[in-house]
């Protein structure tokens, strides 16, 4: 092992082998032995959010599922959601993947995701009824899956409750039990997919655990333990045709023949774990990273990393938001973009499009490019704006700040655009688009440094204008 510095006086580590090993590394493998193969596989897309969550990541996964082999979701449970528009018909969905539409493609919940079975049934049956056919069988579980139960969802609530006696403020959850299932998983008491699936007796005693452990913390908690244990069980024969060893499948479809895989993330990087508007965020990474963790892929497997962006910017919940507009402005943009959340049935706080978080996103995720959303929302305004830095003391600050307090007394530093006063919606390409919507567009693609694959205009497949 040497060390040499190189013209900027960073030192550069180099290894050489020695010896025997050294005399031996070109020499061919002895008869009979095969020398391993370094053979990268086959690379992943990755479909992330690049604001606070709600962007249209559904419908970027929808277009690009219909070509695709397999279709992973790798963090969240259902807490998250998604909806997608096909042949007129309005899907929605929380635990299973968007590309569970395409009867051609596997869906696949990885190890990272967290799932409770009673809303995965539910979820499936009730898209079955809006004409989802055969979905239970393009459907595979990793084992490794940790699992959401009814009490955790009950925590949930209790959690929110004491946060707003104690501090005035929750966070504003779901209340679907995804903090207290990861909180689990983290203090390793959690339970899996393989546990369910194993030694019944001995999967009931850690329940049973379990449920005391948060009722000695939560003194209110009840819970029919009994009642879900049959439940359970029931649940378990159902989901076992659907489980798999993970990490072998996607091994597997990596390294065998040429295969396009596709991984949905949920939420998006304003709400990951470590990268977000702590606390006001989600309990998984929903940045790049969980793509790899969430799933089994080396990061060498990660191919296109497709960041999607709303026109204007959408909050649930509390917790600081820049560019907010709470006036008439904001009003229109929730009504006209009919801003209410998939899963909670929440108004979404709206605001101009801040290029400060979606760049902030970029730096975590390397985007290789963008799906730049809902831009028929924007045909009536007269002017529209967009935040390009951040102010602090008068000050442009080069970063995104992670104190909240700070984001919060941040100034916004805007660009006035003209609006194109014109109904997009009918655009089918790029020269169909009022050339002040282009001027906007280019905007955003040189201000990010990051091109802009796809433009929507409506809620189908059919209004996702592609770039290149």
């Amino acid at each position: 092992r040497e060390g040499k510095e190189n013209a900027q006086g960073n030192t550069i580590m180099s290894l050489s082998w020695s010896g025997k090993d050294q005399k031996n590394a070109n020499q061919p493998a002895a008869t009979g032995q095969k020398r391993p193969r370094n053979d990268a596989g086959n690379k992943v897309t990755v479909v992330l959010g690049a604001q606070w969550g709600d962007e249209g990541k559904g419908k970027v996964v929808d277009l690009l599922a219909t070509e695709a082999d397999i279709v992973c979701r790798c963090q969240g449970g259902n807490n998250a959601g998604h909806t997608v528009v096909v042949d007129g018909k309005e899907y929605d969905f929380h635990l299973l993947p968007s590309g569970i539409i395409n009867p051609k493609s596997i869906s696949l919940i990885g190890n990272g995701v967290v799932i409770h079975l009673p809303g995965l049934f539910e979820e499936g049956d009730k898209n079955e009824k809006k004409g989802l056919k055969g979905w239970e069988k393009r459907l595979i579980v990793s084992d490794r899956a940790h699992l959401v139960f009814d009490f955790h969802q009950v925590v949930d609530g209790l959690q929110e409750t004491e946060r707003q006696a104690q501090e005035g403020k929750n966070i504003g959850t779901t209340k679907k039990g995804i903090g207290p299932a990861y909180s689990s998983k983290a203090s390793r008491t959690g339970l899996r997919v393989c546990d369910l699936l194993g030694d019944f007796k001995d999967f009931s005693t850690r329940f049973k655990n379990l449920v005391q452990q948060y009722q000695s913390m939560y003194p209110s908690l009840t819970a029919d333990v009994e009642d879900q244990l049959k439940k359970l069980k029931e649940f378990a024969e159902r989901l076992r045709p659907m489980v798999r060893d993970g990490v072998y499948y996607m091994y597997e479809a990596l390294h065998g023949p040429p295969k396009k895989i596709l991984v949905e993330g949920a939420n998006a990087a304003l709400l990951d774990i470590d990268f977000g508007t702590y606390p006001f965020v989600t309990s998984s990474n929903c940045t790049v990273g969980g793509a790899c963790t969430g799933l089994g892929i080396p990061p060498m497997n990660i191919g296109d990393v497709f960041g999607v962006a709303k026109a204007y910017t959408t909050r649930v919940g509390i917790g600081a938001f820049p560019t907010e507009q709470l006036n008439a402005i904001g009003e229109l943009l929730q009504t006209r973009g009919h801003e209410v959340g998939v899963t909670t049935g929440r108004k979404r706080r709206c605001g101009w499009l801040d290029l400060v978080i979606v760049r902030y996103a970029h730096m975590i995720n390397g985007f290789t490019a963008i799906a730049l959303t809902k831009l028929d929302i924007l045909d009536v305004l007269d002017e529209i704006k967009v935040g390009v830095a951040y102010k602090l003391n008068g000050k442009r600050i080069p970063h995104f700040p992670a104190n909240m307090d700070v984001l919060q007394k941040v100034e916004v530093e805007y660009e006035t655009f003209p609006g194109w006063k014109t109904d997009t919606s009918a655009a089918r390409k790029w020269n169909d688009l009022p050339v002040k919507a282009q001027n906007y567009i280019r905007f955003i693609e040189n201000h990010i440094g990051v091109p802009i694959k796809w433009v929507g205009v409506g809620k189908s497949r059919e209004c996702m204008i592609q770039m290149f």
